[in-house]
């Protein structure tokens, strides 16, 4: 409701707005080549591949499923203002061709050279509570604190020694994707969900689901009574908000 222009795309195609951006800003000769120059290699290429894709406003108008005085208008705002950021979350990062939309997405602020600066920067929002947190205590099952890896030199001795414990886990454990196929295999048969909802936020959700139906005790905290992996729990806990 607060939007200046709502870009309702044909769910898929957000790789294709984006290379269509790219290709805007290289005609309109919005590109920062010094930028490039300094810090990027393989524009030539990316444009290419893009151009391929989405060579015209026109062609991103028919292919994502909008007007083109739209796609116009966001490719010019774009290009006009330099204080641009770029927020996505797990619909990007978790789709099947999540790597392709990311990298579509950040090749726009690379070749104007909008990264990492004041209110001009691709932004990955967080898709889980407190992941940031999570990965810098080591909450992470494939990482130890302060992202460190199990294979670095003495990290996981470094871990015992500040956390004043011998109880550290000798090697990376699964992550979500891995952990959900366990438990369709039938690995595992105790999960207990804290504070996420994978039902409704990791991929293939009719597998997560699945998976949650075949494990034998399905344990949920959540300061949320009611969601789509609560409905799955055989034991429910409160939690805090």
């Amino acid at each position: 409701d607060l939007a200046d222009l709502h870009l309702a795309i044909r769910p898929g195609t957000d790789t294709v707005l984006f290379n269509g951006l790219l290709v805007w800003l290289a005609d309109q000769q919005a590109v920062d080549h010094g930028y490039l120059a300094d810090h990027c290699e393989g524009f030539d290429a990316s444009l290419s591949a893009a151009e391929s894709a989405a060579p015209s406003p026109e062609a991103v108008s028919r292919i994502c499923e909008l007007p083109v005085e739209d796609v116009i208008t966001f490719y010019r705002w774009f290009a006009e203002e330099q204080r641009t950021v770029t927020a996505f979350s797990q619909g990007i990062n978790q789709s099947s061709a999540g790597t392709d939309k990311g990298n579509a997405i950040i090749n726009c602020h690379l070749a104007t050279g909008r990264v990492g600066k004041p209110g001009a920067s691709p932004l990955s929002l967080t898709g889980q509570p407190n992941a940031m947190g999570g990965r810098e205590v080591g909450g992470l099952a494939n990482t130890l604190a302060a992202h460190m890896d199990y294979d670095s030199l003495d990290a996981r001795d470094r871990v015992a020694r500040f956390w004043e414990t011998e109880a550290v886990a000798d090697g990376p454990g699964m992550k979500a994707v891995d952990l959900f196929d366990a438990v369709e295999r039938g690995d595992i048969k105790v999960l207990w969900i804290m504070a996420t909802n994978p039902a409704v936020s990791l991929p293939e959700t009719h597998r997560i689901r699945r998976a949650l139906d075949l494990c034998p005790t399905v344990i949920v905290s959540d300061c949320v009574r009611d969601t789509d992996t609560a409905r799955h729990a055989d034991i429910l806990l409160p939690a805090a908000g």
